[in-house]
């Protein structure tokens, strides 16, 4: 009914990719032939990891058979667009676990894979009121076994993309990566340059040239008003050139490690001192070799896919004092960014 709706008030082109996220545990070769019949041509299929031990740590018991199935039934469709979600720092995770779960979703040959961090934010998430915090991976494990899975996922031939994706050499996001076109938005990377993006359902978010806006997140609220006729936002943010110039300078540092500072500037009509505050963030990261910086450029050069967040927090605005105020909003911003 929904993909219906969708191509009777809009004009999908054939090419148009038109991407799903599935729990593995749930596709079956009838479902895969109706979802491609829909028009789906890529689906994310949430692995975690496929160690058994680990999977009963955080209740989702899903053997790499299961996986297996899910992939050649999605194939048995020619949906061959898969895409696996892996993640790093969960509770029981071991350095030879998560190789192991690399290594095995590697070599079900995905297009693509990503590489997530596990976020404990039990505040935010009620269900991760049942994990053992005492189970969980310190800071140092966390970047070893970040490590190790990037390892593992790069020897079996895949292009590293950004901070936590990984493509086959001959997929669109890593031509997008090495031609200089890869973006990233707040839903990850892609190569889609649009400035709009509409959010249907629950608790969507949607992006405009002119800012952000979010539907309603309680079920009779959305239902009320959509039944009614009418949109169910009830909150947006307005963006300012301070926020557009800071996203671009963020988005440049998240795809390519690098940002330039002079470019950015000369576009947006800036002072030449306009970024002098945020560099002085970077002075330790500076001192310590880890980041080239002046006020025309920024350069990850040790360690990018760990450092670069870190390096794009120092232009973000509303994680701290810095230009563009906003602080009102960092504290509860700030709690979560930290617990990512």
């Amino acid at each position: 009914m929904i993909v219906g709706d969708l191509h009777r008030l809009f004009r999908i082109l054939p090419d148009a990719e038109h991407a799903i996220e599935l729990d593995p545990r749930h596709v079956t070769r009838e479902g895969a032939r109706h979802l491609a019949g829909l028009g789906v041509n890529r689906a994310s299929l949430g692995v975690q990891d496929l160690d058994p031990a680990v999977q009963a740590q955080i209740g989702r018991i899903q053997p790499l058979e299961v996986v297996e199935a899910a992939v050649s039934a999605l194939r048995s469709a020619r949906i061959d667009g898969i895409n696996l979600d892996l993640m790093y720092g969960l509770p029981g995770q071991t350095e030879t676990s998560i190789r192991r779960t690399a290594m095995m979703a590697s070599g079900l040959a995905p297009a693509r894979m990503s590489l997530f961090g596990y976020a404990h934010v039990p505040w935010f998430k009620a269900n991760q009121r049942l994990i053992d915090e005492s189970a969980l991976p310190g800071a140092t494990q966390r970047r070893q076994l970040a490590a190790i899975a990037r390892t593992t996922i790069d020897a079996f031939g895949y292009d590293a993309i950004g901070i936590d994706h990984f493509a086959r050499p001959d997929d669109s996001l890593a031509l997008a990566a090495r031609d200089g076109r890869l973006r990233r938005n707040f839903q990850g990377y892609t190569t889609d340059r649009a400035m709009t993006l509409i959010g249907l359902g629950l608790s969507s978010i949607g992006r405009t040239p002119a800012g952000y806006v979010q539907n309603a997140t309680d079920m009779s609220a959305w239902e009320s008003a959509i039944t009614a006729g009418r949109p169910a936002i009830v909150k947006g943010l307005r963006l300012t050139a301070d926020d557009r110039l800071r996203a671009a300078v963020i988005e440049q540092i998240l795809c390519s490690f690098k940002a330039d500072l002079a470019g950015l500037r000369a576009a947006h009509g800036v002072d030449v001192d306009y970024f002098d505050q945020s560099l002085a963030r970077l002075a330790p990261l500076a001192d310590f070799g880890s980041v080239e910086v002046s006020r025309d450029r920024v350069a990850i050069t040790h360690s990018p896919h760990e450092l670069a967040r870190v390096v794009a927090s120092a232009f973000d605005a509303y994680l701290g004092t810095g230009a563009g105020g906003g602080s009102g909003r960092a504290p509860g911003i700030a709690r979560h960014s930290v617990a990512t």
